[in-house]
């Protein structure tokens, strides 16, 4: 079962997908995005290191997704990747802030093709970004908007999609 958990930021939305994880039965294999640029970045990335449990296995992984979830299928496990809004900027922008499309697309759709050989449960967590103004600089319109588009392909691919809103989760599909 693949489970696409949406929420704004601080909504709750990590620590729903956390007890999905745990509700798996499943060992479970934490794939963090996230790299700390600085100082703030650093002490959200361990505040999430200090709410998992000791027994998860980790996996640092910014970029290769797909290649986690290939590597993993058929091993019994639950993955949970949080977060792909991270990973998105990761694909999306290059280190200067450079827009990499072309890269960004041959992850999206190897990401889409691992997840779509199925027979795993994977729960993935992501920043709903679009319920708000249009941002009024290009990249940060393109990032929104390119968010949204993975969302969509991504919620037709899921089993589950979940929106979380101050702590409450709201199931949006359910097959």
């Amino acid at each position: 079962m693949i489970e696409l958990v949406l929420g704004g930021a601080r909504s709750g939305k990590s620590r729903y997908a956390e007890q999905q994880a745990l509700a798996s039965g499943l060992p479970v294999v934490y794939v963090a995005t996230a790299e700390a640029g600085d100082a703030e970045m650093q002490a959200r990335i361990d505040h999430h290191r200090q709410r998992r449990p000791a027994e998860w296995a980790t996996v640092e992984e910014p970029l290769d997704l797909a290649r986690v979830i290939t590597e993993s299928a058929g091993s019994g496990q639950c993955l949970l990747v949080d977060c792909l809004t991270l990973w998105l900027c990761n694909a999306l922008f290059d280190r200067q802030g450079n827009l990499q499309a072309e890269r960004y697309r041959d992850h999206r759709d190897a990401l889409c093709k691992a997840l779509s050989t199925g027979g795993q449960r994977v729960i993935l967590v992501s920043n709903e970004v679009g319920l708000g103004v249009v941002a009024a600089d290009p990249m940060t319109r393109r990032f929104v908007d390119e968010a949204g588009f993975l969302h969509q392909k991504l919620a037709q691919l899921c089993d589950k999609v979940v929106l979380v809103t101050a702590g409450l989760p709201q199931i949006l599909k359910q097959v």
